[in-house]
């Protein structure tokens, strides 16, 4: 397991608080993220307040995850370590339905997984998002970003 730290939700609505959690040990195709920046989305204002009534706390919001690889599975093919990567709002889907299988697995017959607000597949393990110091998922739900863009001076030119 990965000592993680962040900023949570305890409850609906309630305001974010520092907070200890632990991430899985990454698998054969996974990557290890050092969060850098993560954006903040209506969404997480959304999710946090259960607006929509399937929330689930204590919640860890945060979608829009930018950061450096820091870790890599054994199997991973798309990033090394030091690598730029991001991440969106889904890191898992079932992978056998014909959405997933035509790489649209936002599509996915049985839900995709969230960042953040949702059980990792297979388990009763909440995925915390991207208002922490890392994460962890599969190399197929990361995206790179750009060696051009220069993430630590402020200019993405």
């Amino acid at each position: 397991m990965i000592q993680s730290k962040g900023y949570a939700a305890l409850s609906q609505g309630a305001k974010l608080v520092p907070f200890a959690f632990e991430r899985r040990a990454p698998g054969p195709h996974d990557v290890v993220m050092e969060i850098l920046y993560c954006g903040i989305c209506h969404t997480d204002l959304h999710f946090v307040n259960n607006d929509w009534q399937f929330s689930l706390y204590p919640m860890v919001p945060g979608h829009e995850i930018v950061g450096k690889v820091t870790a890599v599975g054994a199997e991973v093919k798309k990033f090394k370590l030091g690598d730029k990567a991001a991440i969106g709002c889904i890191v898992d889907s079932c992978r056998h339905c014909a959405p997933c299988e035509q790489g649209w697995e936002h599509m996915c017959a049985e839900n995709p997984t969230g960042t953040y607000s949702a059980f990792e597949r297979g388990t009763q393990n909440l995925t915390f998002g991207g208002y922490s110091n890392n994460y962890v998922a599969d190399e197929r739900y990361i995206l790179r970003v750009p060696d051009n863009l220069d993430l630590f001076s402020g200019r993405f030119c």
